[in-house]
């Protein structure tokens, strides 16, 4: 199904404006369709022949729909669409007609001019029409409740027709808000309650309040109940703003342990302000378990930090343990371990800094990258690069690719650009990126006038990261099998991304000599449990 940008792109000639105008309103009109007891279709012309085309559509939540079919996407024109080109060419809300009939469902039609003002405050021209009809099948005598809802919903339908419904969103405002069913209070220009739901009612008992909300103060009453003193002056200071015709944000009161969400909207048919709706919604719950998540993310943050702490109390061990020991070999080894311990470090550090399980893993590759040139055996000054970002990858993920990355970096360096007494007995090199059924090439010249280099690159493709780590050193050595290649480094690198990523690795000779990696990694959530996601 296209999306309303699109169908109004591709049949209309509304400018980038009038579109997102029409977003919004689409995007705020579920209480409209749930005051209104109707359905709302957002009608927008097609033509000068006076065709609509229908870009969307709101069911109400409040009652039964007047239409059980999709009718986004739907281009009518002649008798069918007599009350909206009223509405579109007068500009004024059409009321009059008989019921008809969808189906078996009598309905009633209502057309709604939509108008943009202009950057001055003005009314603009219209744009479209919203179409509010209501299902009569279930008509009867409507109740207070009914009553006061369907006035509220006279009231916001003028506003959309003078241009000033929906209000702007306010900067980092989500769409989540209280909605009709969750409590409506409806206050006089003065700021005092004419109505309150049941709902609304309830939700301010929690808070404390236990009489009828009819009559009250409702900004007064806010600083009353409020248990912070700075939260019930915000929350007053949205109402009187509503009242004024100004549209606040939404305030959160708590009292009692008890949070509730409330929203002000102005009341301000035909440019006069008549007084302010609150919508408000119990979130005590839902409070309660962000404060249990935040609880959480701390304590977890805090292992992160301990683990990192005894990774590093580990590597300074194993340190200490090669200065003391008199053969080469296992010094080195011991090194070896050091780094690795040294980078898995890095990503706990990293992730007792989040506030997920998730970590931005271009700062690590970049500090891995800076410990590779500084550590590795070799007297060459090699040059580290990354093009392209890894984003933002999660800790089962990070942890083992960092471990992929040190090996390969390490081995780019000290194989790809050995000391030149080693020159001419090079071992096997562990350059960057993996694979099998590599065929083994002769190891060409290393071009004197290049500056030693390895670059790490990185880029997203449906849901796999393509890694490549390229030098430009002296290239893979004839004999050279990914497969049987017996250092250590290759080892691990091979049995972490086929095993813990379930991923692919090929180690193949650069275009332009030196080696090359590549490395391939599922980023799908089945991506540690084997079932990869591409």
């Amino acid at each position: 199904m296209s999306t309303l940008r699109d169908l109004a792109e591709e049949h209309t000639h509304l400018r980038p404006a009038d579109i997102d105008h029409l977003h919004r309103i689409a995007g705020d009109w579920q209480l409209l369709s749930d005051l209104s007891f109707a359905d709302l279709l957002l009608w927008v012309p097609v033509d000068a022949e006076g065709t609509f085309l229908c870009v969307a559509q709101v069911r109400p939540t409040t009652a039964p729909t007047a239409y059980q079919d999709d009718q986004v996407g739907r281009i009518i024109g002649g008798s069918e669409v007599a009350h909206l080109a009223v509405a579109y060419s007068q500009g004024r809300i059409w009321r009059e007609g008989d019921p008809v009939w969808y189906g078996d469902v009598p309905a009633r039609h209502e057309a709604i001019p939509v108008r943009l003002r202009t950057a001055d405050g003005e009314a603009g021209e219209v744009i479209g029409v919203v179409g509010r009809d209501t299902n009569l099948s279930t008509a009867r005598t409507p109740s207070q409740l009914e009553l006061n809802y369907l006035t509220t919903a006279d009231d916001l339908a003028q506003m959309i027709a003078d241009g000033t419904f929906p209000p702007p969103r306010h900067p980092g405002e989500t769409t989540s808000a209280p909605r009709v069913g969750d409590g409506l209070v409806r206050l006089d220009a003065g700021g005092k309650v004419t109505y309150a739901s049941p709902n609304a009612q309830s939700a301010y008992r929690r808070l404390g309040y236990a009489s009828h909300l009819v009559g009250e103060d409702l900004a007064a009453l806010h600083r009353r109940l409020a248990g912070d003193p700075l939260d019930g002056t915000e929350a007053a200071t949205g109402i009187l703003a509503a009242l004024r015709g100004e549209a606040p944000p939404r305030r959160e009161i708590d009292a009692r342990g008890a949070t509730m969400l409330t929203r002000a909207l102005p009341l301000m048919p035909a440019g006069v302000p008549i007084g302010a709706l609150v919508l408000v919604r119990d979130i005590t719950e839902v409070r309660r378990r962000d404060r249990a998540l935040i609880t959480k993310d701390a304590t977890i943050r805090e292992i992160h930090h301990r683990v990192k702490n005894n990774l590093q109390t580990v590597a300074a061990l194993l340190r200490l343990q090669a200065r003391r020991v008199a053969m080469p070999e296992a010094r080195v080894a011991l090194e070896e371990s050091v780094r690795r311990v040294a980078s898995i470090a890095l990503v706990h550090e990293t992730l007792s800094m989040s506030s997920d399980e998730a970590v931005e893993f271009d700062g690590i590759v970049d500090r891995v990258a800076s410990a590779a040139t500084e550590v590795a055996a070799t007297e060459v000054s090699v040059g580290m690069r990354r093009q392209g970002s890894f984003g933002v990858l999660p800790a089962e993920i990070a942890t083992s690719l960092v471990m992929v990355l040190n090996e390969l970096l390490l081995n780019a360096v000290e194989h790809g650009f050995p000391p030149a007494d080693e020159a001419e007995e090079a071992e096997e090199p562990v350059a960057s990126a993996a694979a099998s059924g590599l065929v083994p090439v002769a190891a060409p010249e290393v071009d004197p006038s290049l500056r030693p280099e390895v670059v790490v690159s990185a880029h997203r493709f449906r849901k796999m990261l393509h890694v490549s780590v390229t030098d430009n050193g002296r290239g893979l050595p004839p004999e050279f099998d990914a497969e049987r290649g017996s250092r250590l480094g290759l080892q691990i690198v091979r049995a972490l991304v086929t095993g813990e990523l379930r991923g692919t690795i090929e180690l193949r000779a650069g275009v332009n000599g030196g080696t090359e990696a590549l490395l391939v990694v599922p980023l799908g959530r089945s991506a540690s449990d084997g079932r990869s996601q591409g």
